[in-house]
């Protein structure tokens, strides 16, 4: 099988719902790192065969084929076609296994995953709003036959975490507490700057609240009388973009590209739907089995931050050294642009990888129906 290669990751700052981003075009957003991806490897963007881009609403300002839309906005070569995907949070992270595969498979050389969401003009739940306004079922008889017409959420899943694994708000808001603490110091310390590139006047992650506090937390209301949840140990509503380049060897020799991390392994499962959020656990045990490693050989973890217990259950699943998951903060404090956030933690991971010296990173995150993308990348 053919290697494949990541030779360049951007992204935007991630933006508030409310921030200077969200009065962007999705379109604009995305054409924005394509560009900047293409202006930073120095690679020629008619070779590029392919655009993959992930996006969940793809509605209103988000439809028509945004991987699309999204090159040709960016003045980028009429030639290369692209394709838009919805594998709910994981959808960006999807586009760089299909990139990948593409390229494993000898039939791609070069080829771009993207992912864009702006929540802030095209709310979460937007694609769905037709069928609420018009009264109409979100599952049909073959779903309400095999699980009933139990409420299927995020948020009630997040809960039924917390009851599995006995987590308590307090444990809960400390783990919050810690996601704003480490990515307010990446940002002091500019670990994001090479990743990041900005755009309306953003060049800063929006997100962090580095004088939040366990107090602060501890006065606002739980998302539902009894539960643990609040809105502190959740992901937050945001606006984003990412990009990936991924190359063949021959395109690395052909085009004088510079490998950044070879793709290791590219692994997908799912779990029950109901519970939603718990797949990165069976999907990482898989996905280690195969590449015949384990987490003592993983050196840098981003796991999506959905919901504080979904890293907390992993890490006490697969024995994890929190050390080293989301060293730089997760979504709590750097917010979650859906269909943008697989390509966001790629190129954080990757860079992260280069700023240490280590050598093996794993990315994860759970996914709407229950299921999970992990992908694995080494070093070079």
């Amino acid at each position: 099988m053919a290697e494949a290669y990541i030779v360049g990751a951007v992204r935007t700052p991630v933006g508030t719902k409310k921030g200077a981003l969200a009065g962007v075009h999705p379109a604009d957003l995305g054409a924005h790192v394509l560009k900047e991806l293409m202006t930073r490897t120095g690679a020629d963007p008619a070779a590029v065969e392919d655009v993959v881009m992930g996006c969940v609403s793809q509605v209103g300002p988000q439809s028509l084929d945004l991987a699309r839309t999204a090159w040709l906005s960016a003045g980028l070569p009429e030639t290369v076609a692209g394709v838009t995907i919805d594998r709910q949070c994981g959808s960006s992270q999807q586009a760089i296994h299909f990139a990948a595969q593409g390229v494993m498979s000898g039939t791609q050389d070069l080829v771009v995953a993207s992912g864009v969401e702006n929540m802030g003009m095209v709310p979460m739940g937007s694609s769905v709003k037709y069928a609420l306004d018009e009264g109409l079922p979100l599952f049909g008889d073959g779903w309400t036959g095999r699980y009933g017409a139990q409420e299927i959420s995020q948020f009630r899943g997040a809960q039924l975490m917390c009851e599995k694994w006995g987590f308590k708000r307090a444990e809960l808001e400390e783990f919050a507490l810690q996601s704003h603490q480490r990515a307010a110091a990446a940002l002091e310390a500019g670990r994001f700057d090479a990743e990041t590139a900005p755009l309306a006047g953003v060049e800063r992650d929006e997100g962090v609240r580095p004088d939040t506090t366990l107090e602060k937390m501890a006065g606002l209301d739980p998302l539902r009388e009894g539960w643990e949840l609040t809105a502190a140990v959740a992901s937050q509503i945001s606006v984003g973009a990412g990009a990936v380049l991924i190359a063949s060897e021959s395109a690395v020799e052909r085009h004088g590209l510079t490998p950044l991390a070879r793709i290791v392994q590219l692994s997908l499962l799912g779990d029950d739907p109901v519970y939603m959020l718990t797949a990165p656990i069976p999907a990482t045990r898989l996905a280690l089995e195969k590449a015949g490693l384990t987490m003592d050989d993983i050196d840098v973890t981003e796991i999506n931050e959905a919901f504080a217990p979904v890293p907390l259950a992993w890490a006490h699943e697969l024995g994890a050294d929190m050390a080293a998951v989301n060293p730089n903060g997760g979504a709590i404090a750097l917010g979650h642009p859906l269909g943008a956030t697989g390509t966001v933690l790629m190129t954080k991971l990757v860079h992260e990888l280069r700023r240490t010296g280590g050598r093996y990173g794993l990315q994860t995150m759970c996914e709407g129906g229950g299921q999970a993308n992990v992908t694995i990348i080494e070093r070079v």
